[in-house]
């Protein structure tokens, strides 16, 4: 005959059911101030490098300020670099799409099958009536673009608080990680001081080394395009190096893009130097550059760093590509430490046969 479950073992079970539900429906509603949170967490972790080393020659608090001051600077020059070049390379484009419609209508009408068909749909007079429209569109794109100025504010609004955040947790992160740490005993404090030491030389160390081939592609990418003449030369650099950072197909879907943009430009000849150069730096890239990146973090299998990627896109998107890397050499830093420490235990736990004490002198006699 079944037992009768106590009233109190299933008041127990409910009210953890509906705490725990309470916990998740919380963490929904927080998810974006916990993400910045994570955010927040993982820059400071990053410039925590640096403001280290900047530390031992001026005060810590001057450090933490020439960091951050150095990181906010950086968009701007991007900017500076990007946006003068991209509206007078537009400009000039809007200019020259009536040309560009002309020559079309041109080959249209020397070609005998296209003429046939501009007869009875009128093909190249509708391209040239929508060609001579785009100036004025570049007017309504604007319009547009300013009608974004909402979402602009809002997300400098979340970057200066993911910022703020960042400035307080390296400023106070190591006396909170000490005081938390207080209260373990000395072996489980020195493991978990060395796994955080771990996980953020290891993060901090491939932000650097990512930084540093985003700057390589983006340079020589830049001054590739130039001899090639390719348009939009600076702002195709910028996003070649920001494709860079996203690890093992970036690199790649950035010089799919700039090899689209030479088959407008002088075709065959840019298209095919660029794809020469391409295949070039990726071998270069990937047996030269990037071993001296992976000799600063841990080195993480490809099938772990291929899910890794596919797992962060597809929750934070782009954001969730960049960390992915990181975060895995992070849990997997994690996951030794841990096993490490269940194998000490085990070895404490397991006795040690002792051998018997020999008879007393004269027992057998």
């Amino acid at each position: 005959m079944a037992r009768d479950v106590p009233a109190r073992t299933i008041l127990r079970v409910v009210v953890i059911v509906v705490l725990s539900a309470l916990a998740l429906y919380l963490i929904y509603l927080l998810r974006k101030p916990i993400g910045w949170l994570f955010l927040a967490t993982f820059i400071a972790i990053a410039v925590s490098g640096p403001i280290n080393r900047l530390s031992q020659r001026m005060p810590r608090g001057l450090a933490i300020a020439a960091v951050y001051v150095g990181l906010l600077l950086a968009p701007v020059a991007l900017g500076l670099l990007v946006i003068p070049n991209l509206v007078t390379e537009a400009t000039s484009l809007a200019d020259d799409v009536p040309r560009y419609a002309t020559d079309v209508r041109e080959f249209i009408r020397d070609n005998e099958t296209l003429r046939d068909l501009d007869e009875k749909y009128e093909l190249g007079a509708q391209l040239e009536s929508q060609a001579a429209k785009l100036p004025e569109k570049l007017g309504d794109a604007a319009t547009v673009l300013s009608d974004l100025g909402l979402g602009l504010v809002n997300s400098v609004f979340a970057l200066v608080n993911i910022l703020i955040l960042s400035v307080f947790i390296v400023a106070g992160g190591r006396g909170w990680i000490h005081a938390a740490l207080s209260t373990r005993t000395p072996d489980e404090r020195e493991r978990i001081e060395r796994t955080l030491t771990r996980v953020s030389s290891a993060v901090g160390g491939y932000v650097q080394g990512a930084l540093t081939i985003a700057l390589i592609a983006g340079i020589s990418g830049f001054i590739v395009m130039s001899i090639l003449g390719v348009p939009f030369a600076a702002p195709l650099a910028v996003l070649t190096g920001l494709f860079s950072l996203i690890p093992l197909i970036g690199a790649t879907i950035a010089a799919i893009i700039v090899g689209v943009v030479t088959l407008f430009n002088d075709f065959p000849t840019a298209t095919i130097a660029w794809i020469i150069w391409a295949v070039v730096y990726q071998q270069v890239e990937n047996n030269l550059i990037q071993p001296q990146v992976q000799k600063r973090t841990v080195q993480v299998q490809p099938i772990v760093v291929l899910v890794a990627v596919l797992f962060g896109s597809t929750l934070l998107g782009v954001v969730g590509a960049l960390l992915a890397i990181p975060v895995a050499a992070s849990l997997q830093i994690g996951l030794h430490e841990y096993l490490d420490w269940r194998r000490s235990r085990t070895q404490e736990v397991v006795p040690v046969a002792t051998p018997p004490a020999p008879p007393p002198a004269g027992a057998g006699a």
